[in-house]
């Protein structure tokens, strides 16, 4: 059996294998709710063979989408909403799991096949909140500076959804840290230009990010994984960097996040980023290697032969997925053939099984 295709298991929760499904925005919800391509969406993936089941950057506040079509877990009605496709992905195998999200500065844009700009409150928008008074690019809205107040209802909001996570039937939260979104906002100090207790040295930058996770673990059951998404880098000199995100695995593993999912950029509109087939690898192992917490490889990783490579030479514990599932939700059930593994099919497709 090959590596990837062995299992993992994270307290009570086993994954059948070690192919993850990045969550990737499908800006498809209407009010925030999950519908009928959600489910399609998410439940081909698990009927195609992964470990676990992502959903997109699901808001803990309605400002905290990204577009009006990003889905929301800040409402019971949401959770609900999202019961049929946890039950669905459970029931062919897989892990279902949620990443919880607020945009930060980069909220309230249009959807990508209408140019992904900024929308004025004219068009439907709203005014986007930030660490501090600085717009993510030209072009882009002044955001509005949080209180520190209102940022003991940001960690509320983070527990209310992971609360909500749980009933929905998740069995695997992430705490998105990454791509220039809100938390990851406050860690970097191109976004983040503070001069209270939130703002200005490294343990500063890093108080609401690990308030977040030290209050979502508090809440999320302690047998279930609890995972967080970084950018591992802004790819911009003097910013957030790999050294500071060695340190901040370290005070996740020690708050009890069991898995860090690594990912970089995202911060500005301008950085050169080296983009080339797991660019990202490196930052995974060095991680793993010095935080001494299990990490995830993300980013242009599209052969089964590389996923096996990243996890046999000790890189990552499981790999992410992102654009190749959207190319071919069976990839699995095609990367463990050419692995020389056999894994199970469902019984409806039994007869198209090499």
């Amino acid at each position: 059996m090959s590596r990837l295709f062995t299992s993992l298991k994270i307290g009570d929760v086993s994954f059948r294998n070690r192919v993850f499904v990045s969550p990737m925005c499908q800006y498809s919800s209407r009010d925030g709710m999950p519908g009928d391509w959600h489910l399609v969406h998410l439940g081909s993936r698990a009927v195609g063979g992964a470990g676990l089941v992502m959903v997109e950057a699901t808001a803990v506040t309605a400002e905290g989408r990204i577009s009006p079509g990003d889905s929301g877990i800040w409402s019971d009605a949401h959770a609900e909403a999202f019961q049929r496709i946890t039950r669905f992905v459970s029931e062919q195998g897989a892990v279902p799991g949620l990443q919880l999200a607020h945009a930060g500065r980069k909220a309230a844009t249009d959807l990508p096949w209408r140019g992904g700009k900024p929308l004025g409150l004219e068009a439907g928008g709203w005014t986007p909140v930030a660490p501090s008074a600085v717009p993510f690019a030209d072009g882009y809205p002044l955001p509005r500076e949080l209180s520190i107040a209102e940022l003991d209802g940001v960690v509320e909001a983070f527990v209310a959804a992971a609360r909500r996570a749980r009933d929905a039937g998740f069995q695997c939260v992430e705490v998105h840290m990454a791509h220039g979104y809100l938390l990851h906002e406050f860690l970097s100090p191109l976004a983040n230009h503070r001069g209270d207790d939130y703002g200005g040295s490294l343990e500063n930058r890093m108080r609401l990010p690990l308030r977040v996770a030290a209050a979502v673990r508090e809440v999320w059951p302690s047998t279930m994984p609890l995972l967080v998404r970084i950018s591992a880098t802004d790819w911009e000199e003097g910013s957030w960097d790999v050294d500071q995100s060695v340190e901040l695995s370290r005070r996740l593993k020690e708050i009890g996040v069991d898995m860090i999912d690594c990912s970089s950029g995202g911060m500005t509109a301008t950085a050169a980023i080296p983009a080339g087939p797991g660019f990202q690898t490196p930052f995974a192992e060095r991680i793993r290697r010095e935080a001494g917490i299990a990490t995830a490889a993300v980013g242009l990783i599209t052969e089964a032969a590389q996923a096996e490579h990243i996890l046999r030479t000790g890189q990552a514990d499981a790999v992410f997925l992102a654009r190749e599932m959207l190319r071919d939700p069976y990839w699995p059930l095609r990367a463990a053939r050419k692995l020389n593994s056999d894994i199970p099919w469902p019984v409806q497709y039994q007869r198209a099984k090499p």
